[in-house]
């Protein structure tokens, strides 16, 4: 990769720079960039990362920026959270930042176009970003900033992240179960007459508009309707079942017995929202406790651990979740 002659082969260049003051005798060594640009090895670093940039041109071209500038621009960077054109311009003004950077004597001039650190990470890659970090840490330990237990075990704090959490309302539950019996039916050659493919989406949609406008006459109508579909496919289900396998009724018997449940459930009543669980095939129950309480399946008990009794998964977990209308 043909590069870009650096600050010290420039210095012996140009003769107007011999008189001018270098960047050593200005500022002082012991501040912890400097004691940083002395750790880190950067003809290493170098030949670790020419391999992931790309080639001299065939037709010349001009050099590529030195490997020096363009890392530890980077790494200033991600070091004081500064976006591509804010670290330019304070390299600028910062001798310490000139002096990391590989610079001889203070310079006057943007070290490059905020745009072409855009383009040198993408040309470095994921493996580059790993070695610049292999290095970073590898002189933080020279330096003995940090200890090798801390590097034992990373924590990231996830507090703030957004969690798709959907809550089991009365039609996202009926819809899901329509769409589970109909995956189902499917995947066992099981031909339905109607799978309201069409239809009871849009439903479940407007449901929820009526519901966030307190339009609960109209949302309850919605619902009627919801259960009436979800009736109509377990009923042509259950028409079917005879001619099957036993296995193939086994399972499909379990979910028609949930989905029934989810039909007849009302918001008021004694029976409790089921809403199928992310792993496991089970379900949770919603209901108004305030503990949780863990039923396993055949022949366990909530005291059986988490496995149940003969080693199984849990089939039903309980949980105490917010009722809503839709």
């Amino acid at each position: 990769m043909r590069k870009r002659p650096g600050a010290a082969d420039s210095t012996d260049a140009h003769a107007d720079e011999l008189f001018r003051s270098r960047l050593e005798n200005q500022i002082d060594l012991r501040h912890p960039l400097a004691k940083l640009a002395g750790r880190i090895p950067w003809a290493e670093l170098e030949d670790a990362l020419a391999p992931t940039l790309p080639p001299d041109p065939a037709g010349g071209g001009r050099p590529a920026l030195p490997v020096r500038l363009m890392s530890g621009l980077l790494y200033l960077k991600h070091a004081y959270d500064l976006s591509d054109e804010e670290v330019c311009l304070r390299w600028l003004e910062n001798p310490y930042w000139q002096f990391f950077t590989g610079e001889v004597v203070f310079q006057t001039a943007l070290p490059c176009n905020p745009s072409s650190l855009t383009r040198w990470r993408q040309r470095l890659g994921k493996a580059g970003m790993e070695e610049l970090l292999a290095q970073t840490i590898a002189a933080a330990r020279s330096l003995k900033a940090v200890d090798a237990r801390e590097l034992s075990r990373v924590i990231v704090d996830t507090t703030v992240q957004e969690k798709a959490i959907a809550h089991p309302t009365d039609s996202r539950l009926l819809e899901v179960a329509r769409r589970k019996l109909v995956l189902l039916s499917r995947r066992h050659d099981i031909k339905l007459r109607q799978t309201y493919e069409r239809e009871a989406p849009g439903l479940a949609r407007k449901a929820g508009r009526h519901a966030h406008t307190r339009q609960f006459k109209r949302m309850r109508k919605v619902l009627r309707r919801q259960r009436t579909l979800l009736g109509r496919v377990i009923r042509d289900i259950g028409r079917q079942l005879d001619a099957r396998e036993g296995t193939v009724r086994e399972q499909m018997q379990v979910w028609l017995e949930r989905a029934e449940r989810i039909r007849s459930q009302q918001p008021k009543g004694q029976a409790q929202a089921l809403r199928p669980a992310r792993a496991g095939g089970g379900v949770h129950r919603q209901g108004q406790g305030t503990q949780a309480l863990r039923v396993w399946g055949e022949g366990g008990h909530s005291g059986d651990g988490p496995e149940g009794a003969g080693g199984r998964r849990p089939e039903f977990c309980r949980q105490p979740v917010r009722r809503r209308h839709a």
